[in-house]
This record gives C-alpha cells, sequence and structure tokens, in this order.
C-alpha cells in the first residue's frame, strides 16, 4: 500500500513537472504577483491533475475511446482555449489589476483561469494515463479501498510541486524590475498563444491531411 501511495505522489509531481501552458501561467503569476499568486494558480492545476487522476482509475477504457474519436475536435477546441488565455496575459497589465480588484477576486480569477486552462489541453490528461500505466496503477485498483489515498497522494504531489517552484519562482521575482516583469508577462502570453496555435494546426492537419472527421 505504501509503494502505490509513494508512486501517486511521484505521478502527481511528474505530472506537473512538464513545461507547458500551465508551468507558463504559473510563472507568470508568480513573477508578477508573487507566490501566493503563483501557488493559488498552481492549486488550479493540481484540481485538473486530481480530477484526471480520478478518471485514469475509473474510467480509463472510456476515456481513451473518447479522446481517440474525437481528438480532432479537442485540440481545435482546446487550442482555441488556450490561445485566448494566452492573449490576455499577453494584453493584462498584473500591476494595475491587482490594484484594481480585491485580492480574494484576483486570486479566484487565477485559480479558475488555471482550471480551464489544464481542462482545454488535451497533452494533459494524456500524461497523466501514460504516468499511471508506467508506475503501474489503474483501474485494477478501482474496486477496493485504495483509491481515496492514491488520488490523495496525487493531489499532495502535484500541490508540494507547485509550492517549492512558486517559492523559488517568488524569490527570483526581487531580482526584476517592474518593466522587466511586464515584458515577461507578455512574453509569456505569446509562448502560450503558439502552444495554442500548434494544438490547433494539429488538429486541422488530421483533419484536412489525414482525412479524419470531426464528429
Amino acid at each position: 500500500m505504501f509503494i502505490d501511495v509513494l508512486k501517486a505522489f511521484l505521478i502527481g509531481i511528474c505530472a506537473s513537472a512538464p513545461v507547458g501552458p500551465i508551468a507558463i501561467l504559473v510563472i507568470q503569476k508568480s513573477l508578477s504577483k508573487g507566490h501566493k499568486a503563483g501557488f493559488i494558480t498552481g492549486m488550479g492545476a493540481c484540481v485538473v491533475d486530481t480530477l484526471f487522476s480520478v478518471i485514469a482509475i475509473f474510467f480509463l477504457a472510456i476515456a481513451q475511446k473518447f479522446l481517440n474519436d474525437y481528438r480532432e475536435l479537442i485540440l481545435l477546441i482546446g487550442g482555441i482555449v488556450v490561445a485566448v488565455i494566452g492573449f490576455v496575459m499577453m494584453k493584462t497589465d498584473p500591476f494595475r489589476k491587482m490594484k484594481a480588484g480585491s485580492s480574494k477576486t484576483v486570486m479566484m480569477k487565477d485559480f479558475m483561469q488555471a482550471v480551464v486552462m489544464g481542462l482545454s489541453n488535451p497533452g494533459a490528461i494524456l500524461v497523466i494515463f501514460g504516468l499511471f500505466a508506467f508506475f503501474g496503477l489503474g483501474s485494477g485498483c478501482a474496486k477496493d479501498w485504495h483509491v481515496m489515498p492514491l488520488i490523495i497522494a496525487v493531489s499532495l504531489g502535484a500541490a508540494t510541486y507547485w509550492f517549492c517552484t512558486t517559492a523559488l519562482l517568488s524569490h527570483f521575482r526581487k531580482k526584476f524590475k517592474m518593466s522587466s516583469l511586464i515584458w515577461i508577462n507578455r512574453l509569456t502570453g505569446i509562448i502560450v498563444i503558439i502552444i495554442g496555435i500548434a494544438l490547433m494546426g494539429e488538429g486541422l492537419f488530421r483533419v484536412i491531411f489525414l482525412d479524419t472527421p470531426l464528429f
């Protein structure tokens, strides 16, 4: 049991580690707003990873069939959502936004932004599926009491990763001038837009050149 929980904890860390739109969003929030904002954003990603873990344990076969049947549509819609979030990141002045709204409201927006981006990124759930398969965890344990500790362990692994990462980024934040942070904000937004366009491009490529229907 302890070994399975440790594996699930490592899955949470490994699922959070790849550099993708979520990681870029967390970096942007941590550098522009500080540790708390970055960690809250990371917790949005943690919620998504936990949801995907539940799907991997209970509904892996169904989810894989759905992804295979609607892969092109998921890529197109997900790419659009990611690109739009990147555009908002690029155009937003994070310092003006912090002054304009209450702290709780801004934090909730950061959290929800991470959740939406995580849910719209088809690569995230594929990473979770792959990690569960790699560590030998999956639907075989869905019928006993081991499930809940595994899900909690995945969440704790992801939360630990984001806490340490955002704390480190917040430390380096003090070394940047405000003008530099604004340019970092714009650059990260552009990178997220490129990722979104790449997702849309893959979806269109599959539809046009591989003659794959959207529905």
